[in-house]
């Protein structure tokens, strides 16, 4: 496992990266043992940087984790949650977004006895832009001074965001005192924005961190999850991507993540998987040289949604059981 510096937050982060989202059931069932198992595999194979959320199947993903992490060394691994945004348990997308100083510190303490956790490496302000961006001022102002203010103190090492639109992350590129940033679904066979990130990054010194490399889901080659607002026209697109990579004998999951995580100048990339196996297989994917010609095949078939922006606010007004889910995280599925 190569390890790269996440911008001044001088945290040496390995380039892969584990999102817990899988452990709270938004991508499928989960059995808590194989899910604890999923993340010790992790830490054996060098990964040191894990990512959380109480909006992760309300509470459950950060429950899971923190056992997870019990006994294992504080040295050992990076820590970030998110704050501003909770699901209730047992769904998604029945959220509740509140960016006040009272909610951001209660929220903190609530995960921190969850995951036995006195000290995070990185905060996020989380999915601001939903219920049409009416959070937006909210949690640039307020929230961002609490979360400051919460690293002023030492409770926190690094504050950032974790958010979608790409217009608004500019802003916040040149605007926000940030240190970090979790960027999803921006660098990906299907999207690639990112690079209008990129010279913000460098000129600011922010730490890039890459979510979704299976684009939340569309570049698994199954179907992607209920709550994804792509239409069956760019599913079928999705699909028939799919057969063609299997066709070549490479599964789509695979070509994703390693385009995604082989970007030189991302210092780390994070996907969400409950399954040991399916960590083993993406550590070991990534370590693989991909094939251009597939990339730029694959892109081809997926031309009409490349860089489409996914409206995921939909998600806000689809709730759904996440325990109604059949088990499948299997290449892991951010």
């Amino acid at each position: 496992m190569k390890y790269n510096l996440l911008g001044k937050t001088g945290l040496k982060v390995s380039c892969l990266s584990f999102g817990a989202s899988a452990l709270g059931g938004v991508y499928g069932q989960v059995d808590e043992a194989e899910g604890i198992r999923a993340v010790h595999t992790a830490l054996d194979l060098g990964i040191n940087y894990f990512d959380v959320s109480p909006a992760y199947g309300g509470d459950r993903a950060e429950t899971v984790l923190g056992k997870a992490l019990e006994g294992i060394p504080r040295d050992r691994y990076y820590l970030s949650t998110k704050v501003g945004k909770h699901t209730q348990p047992g769904s998604y997308g029945e959220d509740t977004f509140d960016y006040s100083c009272t909610r951001i510190r209660a929220s903190l303490d609530e995960s921190a006895r969850r995951l036995g956790a006195d000290y995070f490496d990185i905060v996020h302000l989380h999915d601001f832009e939903y219920e049409h961006r009416k959070h937006v001022k909210w949690a640039l102002t307020e929230g961002v001074a609490t979360l400051l203010e919460l690293k002023r103190e030492g409770r926190i090492g690094n504050v950032s965001c974790g958010i979608y639109p790409m217009e608004l992350w500019l802003r916040i590129f040149r605007e926000e005192p940030i240190d970090a940033a979790l960027v999803h679904n921006h660098w990906t066979l299907a999207d690639l924005r990112m690079i209008e990130l990129l010279p913000l990054a460098r000129q600011k010194n922010i730490g890039i961190i890459n979510g979704s490399p299976f684009a939340s889901g569309l570049l698994t080659g199954r179907e992607a999850p209920h709550w994804h607002p792509a239409s069956e026209a760019d599913r079928s697109l999705f699909r028939r991507a799919s057969v063609f990579c299997d066709q070549h004998g490479a599964p789509i999951s695979k070509l994703a993540l390693q385009f995604s995580s082989q970007h030189p100048h991302l210092p780390t990339t994070l996907f969400s998987s409950s399954r040991s196996e399916s960590v083993r297989r993406n550590v070991a994917w990534h370590e693989e040289p991909y094939d251009p010609a597939l990339v730029a095949e694959i892109q081809r078939i997926l031309a009409p949604v490349i860089n489409k922006q996914w409206d995921f606010d939909q998600t806000a007004l689809t709730p759904f059981n996440c325990s109604a889910l059949k088990s499948g995280s299997t290449a892991g599925s951010q």
